[in-house]
């Protein structure tokens, strides 16, 4: 922690304490008094004093705070009133740690009888460890050192601030050592540091997925609800809180001297505040949360890199750069609209720019490390801006007004990376619209071949049926020749005008399907002689002929028949299933005896 520098002195009852503490809240401070020991913090700084005489802290202590100077000056009342403390110029010694103050030597010489007792008693004389940090008085800096600093802050009036503060406020700039860094190596590691943070996947997906950004385009913030004012013409009519009125009050009344550079980039960093304070706004939909603060530094070039702008075109560029690399919502129509509230805030006059002031000024005061913020820029700009002219305050409204800004300005290579990815998403498209008719007509012809399949399979089972009622009407009417075709089968035997054909293979229905499922045969068989019986009442009847003619032909030419085509020609072909009819006729060649002895018999 920084030691802070300070000065001590007395009154008859009263020890005054004047501790110099700049760039810190005035609402943090804590306070320690315990007899010689008095302990100051305010962050960053810290402060133990061990003094030569007793305080105590009954009531009678007040204390009093210089913004300006950036003084705290305590007095804090002594135990024995009239009491005189001396050696309050002895700053060094007031540093010191609590305890003796003087030095022992670092090595004694031990006589060897005593050993064993020193080694007995060493913890008992061994001092306790000092756990306290040692503190170094600050020193200021000459005017020639501070005039080699860099300069920064309103009107650039400002330096040495971060000498010593850069470890408490890493989190509030990015710069590293702005005291040493020039306004040009400054810029170069913005632009850098903003090219390195650009991601093509963030932005595209807010371009193509703009839903939100869409609503956010829609919100209507407070500045465009404002009434025309009465009192001032071509202004409108900014209404105050409380607690605003009140910091107003708090403010130091202070005139600032700036050459013509100071204040045209006071008013350049002024609209680079004001961008970012709307763009949080709109991204807000007018509620602050707990990245307001972070959002609001981060957008500004002037916040978070100490940049000191030349032209306004720069700082529309840098605007955009920056809310197209690292806020939540990336989009360019964000970019334009807030340029839009910008110069409409502007136009309204000082008051609704101070108002925008006085609400950044309270989102840094309650944030821990953005508080700096407020004493660097923000404080100025609300004191500056009331002793400015409501004419200069136009005149900026109208050159924003004027000013464009375009995608190539930013140097990002938006238009490139927009154009490729439309030329992805028709890609996408067309072999998208490729694929839906193919898969269609693959789903139709697969359609028609099932309905073609089922169809041959019905008929092809309604074929089947039929033949085998057909053959088995034959076999009941013949009567008497059902005996002779029992011993002696009839031989088909083809004609000359039908030439036997191949039989295409039989498709298998559902219902066939189902059969072949059941779980025995019987059940099937049960099932055909239920059919043939319905085919039978249908008097289904075969030419008596062809089964004469049939049983005439010469037994060889029956088998050769047999084995090629499986089927009988005549006056009506008949086409057995082998797998619907368990009823087959085989034909076997018997001895000429067995013949001879059933004539005879």
């Amino acid at each position: 922690m920084i030691t802070p520098a300070f000065d001590l002195s007395q009154e008859p009852d009263h020890l005054i304490l004047s501790i110099r503490v700049p760039y810190t809240r005035t609402s943090d401070f804590d306070l320690y008094i315990d007899g010689t020991d008095l302990k100051f913090f305010a962050k960053p700084y810290f402060l133990r004093l061990t003094l030569p005489g007793r305080i105590i802290e009954d009531g009678r202590e007040k204390a009093k705070f210089d913004i300006d100077k950036g003084l705290f000056t305590l007095w804090v009342p002594k135990e024995t009133p009239g009491e005189h403390f001396e050696g309050l110029q002895m700053l060094t010694s007031l540093l010191a740690p609590k305890g003796s103050r003087s030095a022992k030597p670092l090595v004694e010489e031990v006589s060897t009888e005593c050993s064993e007792r020193v080694g007995d008693n060493e913890d008992e004389d061994e001092e306790d460890f000092d756990w306290q940090v040692e503190q170094e008085i600050y020193t200021e800096k000459s005017e020639e050192e501070l005039r080699a600093l860099q300069k920064y802050g309103f009107g650039n009036q400002r330096c040495g601030v971060f000498a010593r503060l850069q470890k408490e406020l890493s989190d509030v700039i990015d710069i590293k050592n702005p005291e040493g860094t020039s306004a040009a190596e400054r810029r170069q590691a913005r632009l850098e540091a903003e090219a390195s943070a650009f991601s093509t996947d963030h932005y595209l997906a807010d371009w193509f997925e703009d839903g939100e950004i869409k609503g956010l385009l829609k919100f209507r913030p407070w500045w465009t609800k404002l009434s025309p004012s009465s009192e001032q013409e071509g202004e409108s009519a900014v209404p105050f809180t409380d607690d605003e009125k009140e910091q107003l009050r708090k403010f130091t009344n202070r005139s600032y001297l700036l050459d013509k550079a100071s204040r045209y980039q006071a008013w350049l960093s002024l609209v680079d505040i004001l961008l970012a304070y709307t763009y949080e706004v709109r991204s807000t939909e007018g509620e602050h949360n707990v990245e307001t603060p972070w959002t609001i530094r981060k957008l500004s070039g002037t916040l978070c890199w100490l940049e000191t702008y030349s032209s306004l075109q720069e700082v529309l560029v840098s605007f955009g750069r920056r809310v197209l690399c690292y806020p939540l919502y990336r989009h360019f129509s964000l970019v334009s609209l807030a340029i839009h509230d910008t110069a409409k805030i502007l136009h309204s006059g000082k008051a609704c720019v101070l108002k925008c002031l006085l609400d950044i000024h309270r989102v840094f005061r309650e944030n821990e490390p953005a508080y700096i913020l407020n004493d660097l820029y923000i404080t100025d700009y609300c004191i500056w801006i009331q002793r400015v002219k409501s004419k200069k305050v136009a005149d900026l409204a109208a050159m924003l007004e004027k000013a464009t800004l375009q995608k190539t300005d930013l140097e990002l290579e938006i238009d490139e990376l927009e154009d490729a990815a439309r030329i992805v998403a028709v890609e996408e498209e067309q072999q998208a619209s490729k694929r839906a008719p193919v898969s269609s007509d693959d789903s139709s012809s697969s359609s028609d071949s099932s309905s073609t399949s089922s169809d041959s399979s019905s008929e092809s089972s309604s074929e089947s049926e039929e033949s085998e009622a057909e053959e088995d009407c034959t076999e009941s009417k013949e009567g008497g020749g059902g005996e002779m075709f029992k011993d002696n089968p009839p031989e088909p035997q083809p004609s000359a005008s039908v030439s036997p054909t191949p039989q295409a293979p039989t498709s298998f229905s559902a219902e066939k399907r189902r059969e072949d499922a059941l779980p025995s045969a019987s059940e099937g068989f049960r099932q055909l002689i239920q059919v043939l019986g319905e085919r039978v009442t249908e008097e289904l009847r075969i030419s008596p002929d062809s089964s004469h003619k049939g049983a005439r032909q010469p037994s060889s030419a029956a088998t050769e028949t047999e084995g090629t085509s499986g089927r009988s020609s005549g006056g009506t072909l008949l086409e057995p299933s082998p797998c619907r009819n368990p009823l087959l006729i085989v034909q076997t060649q018997q001895d000429p005896d067995d013949l001879e002895g059933d004539s005879i018999s």
